[in-house]
C-alpha cells in the first residue's frame, strides 16, 4: 500500500479521468461480485423448478436491506475517512474505521436475531404466496446466519475503497464469490439440499469474505479496535451514510411492492421479475461501481478544496456511465429471451420476462445522470438533498407507479413501470445536475479570488 502522504498526493494531482478509472475498476468488479452472489443462487436453483427460482428471488429485498445498512456504516465512515486523509489527519481516520466496523457487526447480530423471531411474517412481507412460503422460509432462515458477516464486510470493503485501496476490498469480496459458485452445485445437487443448500453456500462464502477482509484491512492478527463513540463520529456516519441507507432501503421496498404486484399474475411472473432483476443488476453494478470509484477521489479533493477536479471528474463519470449503459442496453435488448432462458428455461417465465427486460433496456442509459448526481451531492455533504434524490427513483416515482400501472394496463403496466420511473427521475435529477455544476463553478471562482492554487 502507499503511505497516507503518497496516497494523498496521488488523489490530488494525478489526472482525474485516469484516477477515477483506476479506482473504479476494482469497485466495479466488487459490485459485479455482489451481483454474482445473487445470480449464482438463481442460476443453479433455476435448474430445479420455477417455485424455487421465485423463492430465491424473493430474498433479494432482504439482502438489499443488509447491504443498505452495511453501506450506511461503510459510506458514512468512508467519506469521513477520505476527508480526514485529504486533510492529513490519519489518526481520526483510523478511529472512525474501527468504530464503524464494530457498530455494523453488532447491528448485524441484532437484525439476525429479529429475523429468526419473525421468519414467517418476514417471508410474507417479502412477497411469498402460499405456494412459495415453505421454500422462502427454508432459504431465508439460513441466509439470516450470514447477516452480521455481510454487513461488516460491506462496511470494511467501503472503508478500503474510500482510503484508495479498493483493490484489497475487491480481493475480499471476490474470494467469497468464487467459493459461492463452487459450493452452490455441491450443496444443491450433489448433497441434495436444494434451496437450503443454495443459502448455505451463500452464507459460507460470506463468512470467508469477512475473514479475508479482516486480513486486508489489517485487523488480523487480531488487535483491540480503536473504538471511540463520540458525537463527531456518530454525526459523520449519519451525515454521509444516510443517503446510501435510503437509496438501498427504498430499493428493497420497491422490489417488495413489485413482487406483490407480480404475485397477482402468478408464480411464473414472480420468477421472471427475479431473473430480470439479476440481469439488470449487472449493468447497474457497473454504473454504481464507477460512481463508487469516483467517491473517494471526490472526498480527497473536497477535503483539499480542489473543486475544479471534482467538476471535471463528475462530468466524465456521467458521460462514461451513460455511454456504457447505452451499449449494455442495446446488447441485452437483442438477446433478452436467451438471457431470461439462461436462468430459467420456462416458456411462461420467458414470455413475462422478455418485455420486462426490454423496457428497462430502453431507459437504462438514464442511470448515469441519476446515480452520479446523487453520489456527488452525497459527497459534498448535502445530506437532506442526497437522501431525497436517493429515494426519488424507487420511492417517489416507482412505488406509486407499480401500484397504479398494473391496475390500468395489466401485465404490460407491470413490465413498463421501471422505465417510466427512470424517465421521470432523470428529468427531476437534471435540475440538480445543473445546480451542482453552478455550485462547483461558484466554489472554483471563490478559490481563484482567494488566490488558492487550483
Amino acid at each position: 500500500m502507499m503511505t497516507p502522504e503518497e496516497k494523498r498526493h496521488d488523489m490530488l494531482h494525478s489526472p482525474v479521468e485516469l484516477l477515477v478509472c483506476k479506482m473504479a475498476v476494482p469497485t466495479i468488479i466488487t459490485m459485479l461480485i455482489t451481483a454474482l452472489y445473487n445470480m449464482a443462487d438463481t442460476y443453479f436453483v433455476g435448474r430445479l423448478d420455477t417455485v424455487s427460482t421465485a423463492a430465491v428471488g424473493l430474498a433479494l429485498p432482504l439482502m438489499n436491506v443488509i447491504q443498505a445498512i452495511g453501506f450506511f456504516f461503510g459510506h458514512g465512515s468512508g467519506n469521513y475517512m477520505a476527508r480526514k486523509l485529504g486533510e492529513g489527519d490519519v489518526k481520526a481516520s483510523a478511529q472512525m474505521a474501527d468504530t464503524a466496523a464494530v457498530l455494523s457487526l453488532m447491528m448485524g447480530v441484532i437484525l439476525s436475531l429479529l429475523g429468526y423471531m419473525n421468519i414467517r411474517p418476514l417471508s410474507q412481507l417479502l412477497g411469498a404466496t402460499p405456494l412459495l412460503m415453505e421454500s422462502t422460509v427454508e432459504y431465508v432462515s439460513v441466509l439470516l446466519i450470514g447477516i452480521p458477516f455481510v454487513m461488516a464486510s460491506f462496511t470494511m470493503n467501503n472503508q478500503l475503497r474510500f482510503q484508495g485501496n479498493a483493490f484489497y476490498g475487491m480481493i475480499g469480496m471476490a474470494s467469497g464469490a468464487v467459493l459461492n459458485v463452487i459450493l452452490d452445485p455441491v450443496f444443491i445437487f450433489i448433497l441434495g439440499m436444494k434451496v437450503r443448500g443454495a443459502a448455505l453456500a451463500t452464507v459460507s462464502s460470506q463468512i470467508i469474505s469477512f475473514m479475508v477482509l479482516l486480513v486486508m484491512s489489517g485487523r488480523i492478527p487480531f488487535r483491540k479496535p480503536d473504538f471511540v463513540l463520540n458525537g463527531e463520529i456518530v454525526s459523520a456516519i449519519f451525515r454521509f451514510g444516510t443517503p446510501s441507507l435510503f437509496r438501498q432501503s427504498i430499493m428493497s421496498v420497491s422490489i417488495i411492492c413489485l413482487n406483490h404486484a407480480a404475485g397477482n399474475f402468478g408464480e411464473a411472473v414472480i420468477a421472471a421479475v427475479s431473473v430480470v432483476n439479476k440481469i439488470v443488476m449487472i449493468g447497474a453494478s457497473v454504473v454504481i461501481g464507477f460512481g463508487q470509484g469516483f467517491q473517494p477521489v471526490c472526498g480527497f479533493n473536497n477535503g483539499a478544496k480542489r473543486y475544479d477536479r471534482i467538476k471535471r471528474m463528475y462530468l466524465f463519470c456521467i458521460k462514461a456511465s451513460t455511454l456504457f449503459m447505452m451499449v449494455f442496453g442495446a446488447i441485452v435488448f437483442v438477446f433478452a429471451p436467451q438471457l431470461v432462458a439462461f436462468f430459467r428455461d420456462d416458456p411462461d417465465v420467458i414470455s413475462a420476462g422478455t418485455p420486462l427486460l426490454r423496457f428497462q433496456c430502453v431507459t437504462g442509459f438514464l442511470q448515469g445522470i441519476i446515480i452520479m448526481t446523487n453520489m456527488i451531492v452525497q459527497n459534498m455533504g448535502k445530506t437532506l438533498l442526497a437522501s431525497f434524490l436517493a429515494i426519488a427513483r424507487q420511492g417517489v416515482f416507482f412505488i406509486p407507479l407499480v401500484l397504479i400501472l398494473p391496475q390500468v394496463f395489466g401485465l404490460t403496466g407491470l413490465q413498463m413501470t421501471q422505465s417510466v420511473a427512470d424517465v421521470l427521475t432523470a428529468a427531476f435529477t437534471a435540475i440538480f445536475t445543473v445546480k451542482t455544476l453552478r455550485s462547483l463553478d461558484k466554489l472554483i471562482e471563490e478559490n481563484q479570488n482567494k488566490g488558492e492554487v487550483i
